[in-house]
């Protein structure tokens, strides 16, 4: 590497939504700092930045597993830096450096901004720094990102969760909700429309509960509208909300805005009202079936998706069964199913009842071949209906093999359709369902229009979105001193 060459950075990213988008954050602050992304497909970079999650099973495992693979690549490139972030850093703290010692940074959730500064520390200071807050030091939007996608956005409304779920070690590692103020969150959606993004995604841990912070309880079904408004901006979603705070004005709101898609994730976790309450989930089975009645008579069109736990400590088979009826009743166009097993730290990991690992197995297995059921009738309702695709990069694994495209439809769907020439990710096309899996549709027929759209023409030149932040008051890094040249192998 001569003295001219920046270093290079590749940030890899673990679990949910609010992963990936700090990822974005990552990405943004590295770049801002001088560092420059590493080519794609190349193996190695000069920092390493895994962001990591806690809530997965066995993710210390995944985590040091990594870190297995990267020592020898790292005792192979002199000067190369690795750093840990994410839930399982916050949780796990300065144990990580103690079963990886070659790692050289440990920051946590609330305090993202200070990775450029502890590499250079680390790097100065020849040891590891570890460094994980207590409270959030910044709102994670007010700093810079990189984003993944040219036509799609993660905007982020608030951080954190005041609920007390049993299974969850969320609130534990991401703390007390924290919101944005509402024209902070329209200023960055301004800024991605005006970069050609044509669809946000506004992001919270518990979405719908936005305003609790800001005494205002109404406050997410205005900005839902008022996100729907901004000129240009032509889809909106969010995720994840809660039963607990999905009121009236929340669903009239998505019903008379016309941007807001018609695609609803809601979690039921089970079916159960027992289950529910050794949960500790503020609602039970008919409150959450009268939220999915209301959505429907609004929306008659909406797709909505769970998620849902099997084999909670001291399930019975009645609870099963009770979930299988929600299920039934509510026919979801897809579930993100689980079997329930111990997160530390967690109350539910020391309950009484905890299910042997083959019960699970079998009511998991009954699940899925339901929901399955349920997903494909759902999917060949639509086969000879028209759909709006915006045309998405990566989702298709086999497309270039079937000579097809991907795209999503409004209300979320995975739609593969014929390929066209001239067809761009990030442009939108409109087309007629020929054929249903249970997981996607298909779309053979050939295209009834295709719009060409600014989104395209980034994505088509490999142009990024990016956001700026703000100045935080933390030491200036400057640009990365180059790395040392690898000595020759002999």
């Amino acid at each position: 590497m001569t003295s001219t060459e920046k270093r290079t950075y590749r940030v890899r990213t673990y679990g949910c939504q609010m992963n990936v988008h700090d990822s974005e954050r990552l990405a943004g602050l590295l770049e801002d700092a001088g560092y420059t992304a590493a080519p794609e497909g190349d193996s190695a970079a000069d920092v390493v930045v895994l962001n990591t999650c806690a809530v997965r099973e066995n993710a210390d495992n995944k985590l040091y597993g990594n870190l297995g693979h990267l020592r020898p690549v790292k005792d192979a490139r002199p000067g190369m830096q690795i750093a840990v972030g994410g839930c399982l850093a916050q949780k796990d703290r300065a144990s990580i450096v103690d079963r990886a010692p070659w790692v050289d940074v440990v920051f946590g959730t609330h305090n993202v901004g200070s990775l450029p500064a502890l590499l250079e520390r680390a790097r100065h200071n020849d040891e590891a720094q570890v460094e994980i807050k207590e409270a959030l030091e910044v709102f994670p939007s007010s700093l810079p990102a990189k984003r993944d996608s040219a036509y799609a956005g993660w905007v982020s409304i608030s951080v954190g969760c005041n609920n007390t779920c049993t299974f969850c070690i969320v609130p534990a590692l991401r703390g007390k909700e924290a919101d944005r103020r509402p024209g902070d969150v329209l200023a960055e959606v301004q800024a991605l429309v005006d970069q050609g993004v044509l669809e946000v995604t506004l992001l919270g841990q518990n979405v719908n509960a936005y305003g609790s912070d800001l005494g205002h309880r109404g406050a997410f079904a205005d900005l839902l509208r008022a996100t729907g408004a901004v000129e240009g901006l032509e889809r909106v979603r969010f995720t994840s909300p809660h039963p607990r705070d999905f009121t009236d004005d929340v669903v009239a709101a998505m019903a008379e805005t016309p941007a807001v898609c018609h695609q609803l994730h809601m979690p039921l976790q089970s079916g159960s009202d027992d289950v529910l309450r050794r949960m500790r989930r503020s609602y039970r089975r008919d409150r959450y079936l009268g939220i999915i009645e209301r959505v429907r008579a609004a929306m008659p069109d909406a797709a909505i998706t769970t998620d849902v736990i099997v084999g909670f400590p001291g399930e019975t088979e009645q609870d099963f069964a009770d979930t299988l009826d929600v299920v039934r009743q509510a026919r979801f166009a897809s579930a993100f199913t689980f079997q329930y097993s111990k997160r530390p730290g967690t109350p539910a990991a020391e309950m009484d009842g905890q299910l042997p690992k083959e019960v699970v197995q079998e009511r998991y297995l009954r699940l899925t071949a339901l929901q399955e059921e349920i997903s494909w009738a759902e999917n060949r309702a639509l086969v000879g209906t028209d759909v709006e695709l915006l045309v998405a990069a990566g989702e298709g694994s086999k497309d270039a093999d079937r000579g097809r495209m991907s795209g999503r439809a409004r209300d979320g769907r995975l739609v593969h359709f014929a390929s066209v020439p001239g067809v761009r990710p990030g442009d939108v096309v409109e087309t007629v369902v020929t054929e249903a899996k249970p997981h996607f549709l298909i779309a053979d027929a050939g295209l009834r229009s295709h719009r060409r759209t600014r989104a395209g023409d980034a994505a088509e030149s490999g142009v990024r979105p990016t956001t700026p932040g703000v100045s935080l008051g933390m030491p200036g890094v400057g640009r990365p001193a180059p790395l040392p040249v690898a000595p020759a192998c002999g």
